[in-house]
């Protein structure tokens, strides 16, 4: 959660700079990579698709890590991609509806009439995730559950049997079990599988080579293993596949989604209706997809987490590029890597981490601590220690380390932040982009 919020931190400090720039930096995105590379901070591969053609992929770290040997990942790597699953699912079902095979006034009734309030849920609630159904994934006992191969009926009993959040309709609130179900109505409706369905409405058309339902891990495919970082990789539980279904059973590489976002913008999966039908937000969300900001920029997309894996999806209609993400190992945030993508593409300034340290004792941060505020940010900087060092906090939002650098000098760099103490004059500098914001200390 802290990350996420900083991530938006940063995006709207660099909101205040709306010219972007021509260039695309690659050199510097490359020397992101290369020093997350050199210090073991990530594995992840990206690519960048300008008019559907890649014009930049990149793919650091390992798609298996033994004991006696590493598997280097490619550009040609294939990851889990999690819930960005969801979207793949939402397009299908619009290609139902297209096709006059499906309404969104629907009810779930008509397909699973024991899930509690079904005669209440239509398809245009589980789309929009406001059922109130329970979210499965988060139910006790679910480590154990997603490790078993399970059938379609078994998930169901599972639906079945957890009391709903809240009444359909009353809210959002995000849920795997609403792209379950949304999964099993496309094989109903088709008499197909869910793999069959994506092979035939979306891989084929899109002649994808390295996209399909997954299984069991296989690095004879290019496959990859996901690790946690404990000061080595850490391999991670496989959840079976057929546990996350239509919510999040793809597997992928970072070029063929931007191949797959690019063509469902540009009409080729399905109407120009359907297409509006799912980027209408409400409560923050579409129907498989949801907005992110750059600066005046906004795209379209979705994000993924299963197993260790994670990964972004973004498309900016505006502009006409796709920026992807697949990683199966990071100790730095995702989402700094995907600020600096995009402001690398939109020549936009963005801080190369050092991961470099200094030590300094904990009293001697004390000169440092208290609220500093300023007439060029409409917050106010709180900065304090704990037992790890110092920290800051912008009003409203949950703290972040400050690693000491040089003397005087702090950063959190997963966002780019530098902050500069002048303890003679009470102040800090605030150093973000190209920002420099002076801050007093009050009294």
């Amino acid at each position: 959660m802290r990350n996420k919020i900083l991530l938006t931190f940063a995006i709207c400090t660099s909101i205040a700079f709306t010219s972007f720039g021509q260039n695309f930096n690659k050199a510097k995105l490359d020397s992101l990579f290369d020093i997350l590379s050199q210090k073991d901070k990530a594995m992840v591969s990206v690519a960048i698709s300008k008019n559907n053609a890649v014009i930049y992929q990149r793919a650091i770290g390992f798609a298996s890590i033994n004991s006696t040997e590493k598997t280097p990942a490619t550009t040609k790597t294939r990851y889990r991609i999690g819930s960005i699953s969801k979207t793949f699912t939402a397009t299908m079902v619009f290609q139902l509806i297209d096709a006059g095979k499906l309404k969104l006034t629907d009810k779930l009734s008509a397909f699973f009439p024991t899930i509690p309030n079904a005669d209440k849920i239509t398809v245009d609630i589980l789309l929009s995730h406001r059922s109130g159904l329970h979210n499965f994934t988060t139910g006790p006992g679910f480590m154990q559950y997603m490790t078993q191969p399970k059938t379609q009926a078994e998930n169901i009993e599972l639906f079945v049997s957890q009391k709903p959040d809240f009444e359909p309709g009353a809210k959002f609130e995000y849920s795997n079990t609403n792209y379950n179900l949304l999964g099993y109505i496309v094989e109903k409706i088709t008499k197909k599988s869910y793999s069959e369905n994506l092979n035939e409405r979306i891989v084929s058309k899109l002649n994808l080579k390295e996209t399909y339902y997954g299984g069991k891990t296989d690095l004879t495919k290019n496959e990859s293993y996901s690790y946690k970082p404990m000061g080595y990789w850490i391999q991670q539980p496989e959840t079976d596949m057929s546990v996350p279904g239509g919510s999040g059973a793809i597997v992928s590489t970072p070029a063929e989604m931007t191949t797959f976002i690019t063509s469902l913008f540009a009409g080729k999966l399905v109407s120009k209706a359907s297409l509006e039908q799912m980027k209408t937000l409400q409560d923050g969300y579409g129907k498989g997809m949801f907005t992110v900001p750059f600066g005046p920029k906004t795209g379209y997309g979705h994000n993924g987490s299963i197993d260790g894996f994670v990964s972004n999806l973004y498309y900016f209609p505006e502009d006409e590029v796709a920026f992807a993400i697949c990683s199966n190992g990071v100790s730095y945030p995702l989402n700094s890597i995907l600020l600096a993508m995009l402001s690398s593409y939109y020549n936009f300034p963005f801080v190369i981490p050092t991961f470099k340290s200094i030590s300094v004792k904990s009293e001697e941060l004390d000169k440092y601590l208290g609220v500093y505020s300023g007439p060029a940010i409409p917050v106010k900087i709180t900065i304090a220690k704990n037992e790890n060092g110092l920290t800051g906090q912008a009003t409203g939002q949950g703290a972040f380390p400050l690693t000491p650098t040089e003397p005087n000098v702090f950063a959190f760099e997963a966002a780019g932040i530098v902050i500069v103490f002048d303890t003679s004059k009470n102040e800090l500098t605030l150093k973000q982009g190209v920002g420099n914001f002076v801050m007093k200390k009050e009294q």
